[in-house]
């Protein structure tokens, strides 16, 4: 059992807008992420599930930081720097795409949002693609101007967050398809709505664009939610590994590579675009790859609920990988998770062992998503 720690607080450690609220809601625990206090938890990881999949809920995720892109080279520098097609991303559409470095390796995954034909928002995961790509445009010389903008997202999620948003902003939302934004406003409040979210419980992103106003848009959406029985939540990892969406810094980092992923429908290694990774990734899709992300269903009682290390994974005693996250499913009364092993170990049904801090464990290549 690992020792509990306290963090001290500095302005290294950003808070977000809504840091406050989410106090006054209850919020227990924290993480860091991009350099950001980011709650994790309000009821406990199976309670907030619990909201999450039968209700609605409001998350803190301002630590989702946007890099925007703009200048008269900004679309051929986001096309350079993933090898997903962005050829037909139009303005008022968002994509999930991999960001890969010379070498294939992972970057980021973010969101990437066209605001104009030259102007774009990378809504990021937790690692510093801002110094990255500042350092990569100033050694190619192109004309783009990189910066992080005063944007914080506030996420509704779960099954009733259209009857909320229709509240907020009336029936035009409904027409939004996923991942498509639009720019608005809500009681004076500067908003971007983009159809989104780390969950696969439906729901939306208000991108604030006005950091000193995250007290009133959390009360304009608490107030609103109140007869929905909205309860304040996180990302949660038990409905995120039943949802089959993975982790960067956890399932996948910059030693990885996206076809080590299920997730190839993101990657058009031949798109007509010139790109950063295009020989290695070629390459590595010519040679195969070593080693998959895949499911894991492992045998026994209830285990803990993530893990703060990779535990290792053996087949026939033979070390072939390591299990990254993992979550008790209540729905599937089971424990599921994702690990990275040698890719001949990768089709369903494969039987393996994961060494648990509760003792070995029999688990079984499963299926992705899990629900």
């Amino acid at each position: 059992m690992s020792q509990k720690v306290q963090l001290t607080l500095s302005d290294r450690l950003r808070k977000s807008p809504y840091f406050d609220a989410t106090i006054r809601a209850g919020a227990s625990t924290f993480t860091i992420y991009n350099h950001m206090l980011m709650p994790t938890s309000y009821e406990g990881s199976e309670k907030d599930y619990w909201n999450l999949v039968n209700n609605v809920t409001m998350w803190d995720v301002a630590a989702e930081r946007q890099v925007e892109v703009s200048g008269s080279d900004a679309y051929r520098f986001v096309e350079y720097i993933t090898p997903r097609d962005l050829s037909n991303l139009q303005i008022g559409q968002g994509k999930y795409a991999f960001i890969t470095d010379e070498n294939g390796g992972i970057i980021n995954d973010p969101i990437i949002l066209r605001l104009g034909e030259q102007r774009f928002w990378l809504s990021i995961a937790d690692s510093d693609v801002l110094l990255w790509a500042r350092g990569l445009a100033c050694g190619l010389g192109w004309d783009v101007q990189i910066h992080e903008p005063d944007v914080s997202p506030l996420a509704i999620q779960g099954p009733n967050n259209l009857p909320l948003m229709n509240d907020l902003f009336g029936d035009w939302v409904d027409d939004l398809k996923y991942f498509f934004f639009k720019e608005t406003e809500l009681n004076g409040i500067p908003l971007i709505v983009q159809r989104s979210g780390w969950s696969k419980q439906g729901g939306f992103e208000l991108y604030l664009m006005d950091g000193t106003q995250g007290d009133k848009l959390w009360d304009a959406v608490l107030s609103a939610g109140k007869k929905y029985d909205i309860k304040p939540a996180t990302p949660n990892n038990i409905e995120r590994i039943e949802s089959g969406l993975f982790s960067w810094g956890n399932d996948m980092k910059l030693e990885n590579n996206p076809l080590e992923l299920p997730l190839g429908k993101f990657c058009q290694l031949d798109k007509g675009a010139e790109y950063l990774s295009r020989e290695s990734l070629q390459r590595i899709n010519s040679e195969g790859v070593k080693n998959k992300v895949v499911g894991l269903v492992l045998s026994g009682d209830a285990l803990i609920d993530g893990c703060e290390s990779p535990w290792q994974v053996f087949s026939d005693k033979k070390l072939c990988g390591k299990l990254t996250s993992i979550a008790h499913s209540p729905r599937l009364n089971s424990n599921i998770a994702f690990a990275t092993v040698d890719s001949q170990l990768s089709e369903t049904g494969t039987k393996l062992t994961v060494e648990t801090p509760c003792g070995s464990r029999n688990a079984t290549v499963s299926d992705i998503p899990f629900i």
